[in-house]
């Protein structure tokens, strides 16, 4: 590299960085060995000599910031977080994963299982399968509450395959939601005590004004659960509560979240004949395409799809629901979650 003196440094206006720091601050460049600038500046006074304050300011970052929806479907969501640090991006991806609430099945009652599938193994197969209910219309369960119509779902599996015929698949679908909670009565030392089932529903959910016009049921109806050979069985009650995806993965509303940074990909020079040919073929992900220069005649490669390449300062961010709520309700959780964990922090620190 050309060695420059300090004295043909061009005067920069006060209040304004130069490119090469401006470039430093902004973006994260990708070299060959390694990428550079990968950590943001925090220090509010890093550009202080220059007049420039670099601290975070509540109205300067509600201006800059904003969110571009890219993609938006039934489980799929896909945006731009523009203005904001990589440091809140990963943020908003660990809550969205471990601390976004949903309904999953806890709590298995097993009447009967000859299947060759263990008690455990079945058990942990039903847990994973998503439930098709909005977490907000339910409570937590503790220690010292009785599951109710409140907090718990329940339901039932019964399926039996005949000594002769052949063999069949138990899917999710044959799991039956019971609204009157468990139909299942717990031992008692007492026998001529009135018997007592495993739940204390005082009223049926399906009459609920939650629940009448949307049933309680599952995400995906056609997950295997088991196979049944001639003459074997299961019967079973399934209980579901609220919880968190940091205590089991099956309380996990995404299937993935995950976000990388926006690529802003130039071309130092022009790349033109058969280099630019060799340019597009290379790329796997087709960033560039090649166009015919009209001045030259020369084919001249240009950049045609940068988000499919990595890196700059805006982050993009993918959610994958299990089904548990839409992913745009999932964010606006995951954003009240970041907005309580800093109240609780101001107020420690106050």
């Amino acid at each position: 590299m050309k060695k420059a003196s300090v004295m043909d440094i061009p005067d920069v206006p006060k209040g304004q960085l130069p490119p090469h720091l401006e470039l430093q601050r902004t973006r994260v460049l990708c070299g060959s060995d390694a990428p550079t600038h990968s950590e943001g500046i925090q220090y509010s006074g890093a550009y202080a000599s220059m007049g420039i304050d670099n601290s975070l300011r509540l109205d300067d970052f509600c201006n800059k910031f904003r969110v571009e929806i890219i993609q938006l479907t039934e489980d799929e969501m896909e945006f731009d977080m523009i203005g904001i640090d990589a440091s809140v991006a990963n943020a908003f991806r660990r809550i969205l994963i471990a601390e976004i609430p949903t309904m999953a099945i806890e709590k298995i009652l097993m009447v009967n299982n000859t299947s060759v599938i263990a008690d455990d193994v079945l058990s942990h197969r039903i847990g994973l399968i998503p439930l098709d209910v909005d977490p907000r219309l339910f409570e937590y369960l503790s220690g010292n509450d009785s599951p109710n119509e409140r907090n718990t779902i329940v339901f039932k599996l019964h399926v039996s395959c005949k000594k002769s015929g052949p063999r069949i698949t138990v899917k999710s679908d044959q799991l039956k939601w019971l609204p009157n909670g468990s139909e299942l009565e717990m031992a008692s030392p007492n026998p001529s005590a009135k018997p007592k089932s495993y739940t204390s529903f005082t009223c049926s959910q399906d009459s609920l004004p939650e629940f009448s016009n949307k049933p309680i049921g599952l995400k995906h109806e056609d997950i295997i659960v088991a196979k049944l050979g001639p003459g074997q069985e299961i019967e079973l009650e399934a209980h579901a509560i609220k919880g968190l995806g940091k205590t089991h993965a099956k309380w996990s509303p995404v299937a993935t979240a995950w976000y990388r940074m926006l690529p802003e990909v130039v071309l130092l020079e022009d790349v033109e004949g058969e280099l630019a040919e060799e340019l597009v073929k290379k790329c796997p992900v087709n960033v560039f395409e090649d166009i015919e220069d009209l001045a030259t005649g020369k084919k001249k490669a240009v950049v045609a799809n940068p988000r499919a390449c990595t890196l700059c300062r805006e982050c993009i961010l993918k959610i994958e629901s299990t089904g548990a709520l839409p992913p745009e309700v999932l964010f606006s959780e995951a954003v009240k979650v970041l907005e309580d964990k800093c109240d609780r922090v101001i107020s420690e620190l106050s």
